[in-house]
């Protein structure tokens, strides 16, 4: 074949024939492209609302911020020390699936002394007990091991919302049976909750202490949803983190002083709340023997295990903390009552004095879009709160306001908000 010639710049250069031309360089006919892509419940995921207005405050040198879940303390120097001590110590290493031994037993007789009953003094065994990396990590395992696409978890509402986008992530799908706030607070309307569990329904989730509300189940509610699950074969969901605060009793009640050892329950704690661990992510899970064994099996492939000196300083919560609790406790009991006293006084707020929990979940008068009211308030005023439409049906004209800080520092806050709220 003839050999072409080409002039590129000064010089001459041999052009190959067609046979001649490198596989390597040669065009190929086009194929089909295969684009990467995001799974659509990822997403479609909508941001959180509570996020939107607290990005708003980053870098605001006078802000209260009262609009997230944890207290204005540090986590106490006895509970750091053991942790820098087991960090010192070599524990750096793969620890036990479901938690240091040491630790799961510690666990368990910290929840028996506290739910335990004349007729039931030890309902929880060690066997039963699982470690996880935060209380969210505990929800998220667990869903992952009873909920398949299409499958329905029912919620009771106002809530916190990482629940739903939990299931949604697995392509289950989240349904809400909202609370009513009445005179004497916030209530629950079983009957309700029950008609709203269908044939796809495979876990109905009940948060008490309630997150945003402040409402606390009573025993005999417990008794009747644990029996109504029973006899569906539904997994009752128990998130249990605001166990500790309450304020006419050591603990509020738990399913676990009623339920069986194979009953469909599984409760979810943590150690943010009580022992100011919020940035420690560490919590633990209660469930039967069929969830624990599956429990280990997704923890394998998830984190393969919590932390173990940070596992380390929660045995030290656990052990030594109690003084702390108290104390943390009673602060918020004084916070609960200042910030109630100050509410009340506002013409244009509905708010009942909180049960359970540490926050005041109060209706505004006149505000339609709550997450616009936080943005103005923030502005205005200051201080952060959280809108009430972040926590789903029930939340609408309400906003959230967490009382686990310093008494000055919520009168500074009451101060402030008081003006724009007459």
């Amino acid at each position: 074949m003839p050999q072409g010639r080409a002039i590129v710049g000064r010089s001459v250069v041999r052009v190959p024939p067609p046979a001649e031309v490198p596989e390597a360089v040669r065009i190929l006919p086009a194929e089909p492209v295969v684009q990467s892509k995001i799974r659509s419940q990822i997403k479609d995921l909508e941001d959180s609302k509570i996020v939107e207005v607290w990005q708003l405050g980053f870098g605001r040198k006078n802000l209260i911020p009262l609009w997230v879940g944890e207290s204005d303390l540090t986590t106490p120097d006895f509970i750091r020390k053991a942790a820098t001590a087991a960090l010192e110590a070599g524990h750096t290493f793969y620890s036990h699936k479901r938690g240091e031994p040491a630790l799961r037993e510690a666990l368990t007789a910290y929840v028996n002394r506290l739910h335990g009953t004349p007729d039931r003094p030890r309902p929880v065994g060690i066997d039963r007990v699982t470690v996880t990396s935060a209380g969210m990590n505990g929800l998220m395992l667990m869903m992952q091991c009873m909920l398949d696409p299409g499958d329905e978890v029912v919620a009771v509402t106002p809530v916190w919302p990482n629940i739903f986008a939990a299931a949604r992530i697995l392509g289950a799908v989240p349904k809400a049976v909202a609370q009513t706030l009445g005179d004497r607070g916030w209530s629950l309307d079983l009957d309700r909750l029950f008609a709203a569990c269908g044939p796809r329904t495979r876990a109905l989730f009940v948060n008490s202490p309630g997150n945003p509300t402040g409402w606390m189940m009573t025993a005999d509610e417990q008794r009747i949803v644990l029996d109504f699950c029973r006899r569906r074969g539904i997994w009752l969901i128990a998130d249990e983190v605001y166990d500790r605060f309450v304020y006419d009793r050591p603990s509020a009640p738990s399913f676990l002083s009623l339920a069986d050892a194979d009953d469909p329950l599984v409760v979810v704690n943590s150690f943010s709340k009580p022992w100011a661990m919020t940035g420690w992510r560490l919590g633990w899970v209660i469930a039967n023997a069929a969830m624990s064994e599956a429990l280990s099996k997704v923890i394998e492939f998830n984190t393969s295990g919590t932390t173990p000196f940070v596992q380390y300083g929660g045995l030290a919560a656990i052990r030594d903390g109690e003084p702390f609790v108290r104390h943390m406790v009673e602060r918020c009991r004084i916070g609960r009552d200042l910030v109630f006293q100050a509410l009340s006084a506002a013409p244009r707020v509905r708010i009942v004095r909180p049960e359970a929990s540490f926050y005041a979940f109060f209706h505004i008068d006149g505000v339609a879009d709550t997450v616009q009211f936080c943005k103005d308030l923030l502005f205005k005023a200051d201080v952060g709160l959280a809108p009430g439409e972040a926590f789903g049906p029930g939340g609408e004209g309400c906003v959230r306001l967490c009382y686990a800080n310093a008494p000055g520092r919520l009168s500074q806050a009451m101060e402030r908000m008081l003006p724009l709220l007459r």
